[in-house]
């Protein structure tokens, strides 16, 4: 028996849909995670997809997710949306400000949105990929409960504080997309690695006492570390300002867990977005050509090696069997 299901794009999007309802979320919420979730299957990370959309439909069960928030959203200044998510999905809040926030970019040429008081984010990539689907370069920042160390054998600080970056690379091209946690890899990883009973590399993790381990259920009572050392440490240091800084929402020190208790982790989210020079410049093409160049000396250029595009309407999403089962047994509920 195969350790994954096929499905088809309207068959996902319909499963996720149910699923969604059936655990309790609005018809607006539901529509914005299941939008996130296939994004990421389709253009992310595999794990950012549906396995951790188990995560939100457990949590909106258990009370971590508003599953009917008021979302609302003020102007301060010209070009700078501060968005408060009643505790419902980070997605909901940026969905709603997102017309609004793409129109002040192409007026003043930057915007920036950030939001408090949401769940956790999901695929951080998704944000800026959105914006490079409108022709916008984005930076995006994002934290969650402390779970990363700042040196093995402290105390667990920050979250793995992620940072995207997106550049559209034009009509017919995937854009660029960088997404990555400021830890040496993402929690995620470490929680299908002890799912599966896998070793994990060296230097990702700490056990409970401090020491490195390789063993993922061990990791899991410890803290991620970093990578690079302290250099990462401060490049989560700098996230943890961009997004729980600047939204006014809590330090991953105060986070409650995302996937335990029922309180929401009210986590901030940061988006800045910048218009590729003016229109007349070509900076999208030239972009364009330095990603293809790159490629020609075989760099990997993340969002576009390695992805077809555009994706065959008939392509088939991958679907880990014991996440499917999960989702269906909650659609079905």
């Amino acid at each position: 028996m195969s350790d994954e299901i096929l499905l088809d794009r309207v068959e996902a999007e319909a499963l996720a849909m149910r699923a969604c309802l059936a655990a309790g979320a609005g018809q607006a919420t539901a529509r914005s995670l299941v939008d996130a979730t296939v994004s990421a299957a389709l253009y992310g990370p595999a794990m950012l997809g549906f396995p951790h959309m188990v995560d939100y439909l457990d949590s909106f069960r258990e009370g971590r997710i508003n599953r009917h928030p008021t979302a609302t959203c003020e102007r301060p200044y010209p070009a700078f949306f501060v968005a408060d998510a009643d505790r419902g999905i980070a997605q909901l809040g940026f969905d709603l400000t997102f017309d609004n926030l793409v129109a002040a970019v192409r007026n003043f040429g930057l915007a920036v949105f950030t939001q408090t008081n949401s769940y956790t984010a999901g695929e951080l990539g998704y944000y800026v990929r959105r914006l490079a689907g409108e022709g916008i370069v984005g930076i995006a920042a994002t934290n969650a409960n402390a779970m990363v160390a700042a040196k093995a054998g402290g105390p667990a600080v920050y979250s793995t504080n992620p940072m995207a970056f997106g550049f559209p690379l034009g009509e017919g091209s995937l854009p660029l997309i960088i997404d990555q946690a400021s830890s040496a890899t993402a929690y995620v990883n470490i929680v299908a690695a002890a799912a599966e009973g896998r070793a994990i590399p060296e230097g990702w993790a700490v056990d409970e006492a401090g020491n490195d381990t390789q063993d993922a259920a061990r990791a899991l009572g410890g803290a991620l570390l970093p990578f690079g050392g302290r250099k990462g440490a401060n490049v989560a240091l700098m996230v943890e300002m961009l997004s729980a800084g600047l939204s006014g929402g809590p330090w991953s020190l105060d986070t409650p867990s995302f996937r335990e208790g029922s309180a929401s982790p009210a986590v901030g989210l940061t988006v800045v977005a910048m218009m590729p020079g003016r229109t007349d410049d070509g900076l999208v093409e030239r972009a364009r050509r330095q990603a293809t160049r790159l490629q020609e000396h075989g760099v990997f250029v993340p969002g576009v090696s390695g992805i077809e595009y555009p994706r065959p309407a008939t392509e088939s999403l991958k679907v880990p069997r014991a996440v499917f089962e999960a989702v269906v047994k909650i659609a079905d509920a």
